[in-house]
């Protein structure tokens, strides 16, 4: 089954419910789900850059990357900044990061310490502010800290089924 692209997909924040604790947990879960997910996986697949695109590690290293700007906007909301800063479309970080030379444990360590310094943000905000927007760069659409979330936890799902793709794609060869 083909994935929509990132950026082709649209997005609705127009839920009035705080399901904020749920995101918190499901996005507390995604080192664990990765971790399950690799634990005896091969190097090569790890590696393995299907089509051109990017490979296993990668994508983990992608989630990293991201993770301050998830944090920087957080804080753009807090202080009131009317668009939260914009993020750099074409992936150059993750691109030149050379991710796929770094063992796949430390990949994993990185982006479960930085994920936890999120958590750590989140764990004692108000309603207040998980109902306070600024407006989405890129979308040009109001985002509250509650959806700006939920967008990090659907960013998270779309990379852990890349990786599932990627792994199904591997065992078939």
């Amino acid at each position: 089954m083909k994935q929509t692209k990132w950026f082709e997909r649209k997005f609705d924040f127009s839920a009035a419910q705080n399901i904020f604790p749920s995101l918190i947990e499901r996005l507390a879960g995604t080192p664990a789900r990765l971790e399950e997910k690799l634990k005896s996986i091969s190097t090569s697949i790890l590696e393995n850059k299907p089509d051109g695109t990017w490979s296993i590690k990668e994508n983990i290293g992608h989630l990293t990357d991201l993770e301050p700007l998830w944090q920087g906007r957080l804080e753009d909301i807090k202080n009131n900044r009317e668009e939260m800063r914009p993020t750099d479309l074409a992936n150059a970080k993750t691109d030149n990061a050379n991710h796929n030379n770094k063992p796949l444990e430390t990949l994993l360590r990185e982006f479960r310490e930085i994920r936890m310094q999120t958590l750590l943000l989140l764990q004692d905000i108000d309603e207040e502010i998980i109902f306070k927007s600024a407006l989405h760069p890129r979308l040009k659409t109001p985002m509250r800290t509650i959806d700006l979330f939920l967008f990090v936890a659907e960013h998270d799902d779309h990379h852990l089924a890349r990786i599932t793709a990627i792994m199904k794609k591997e065992s078939q060869l």
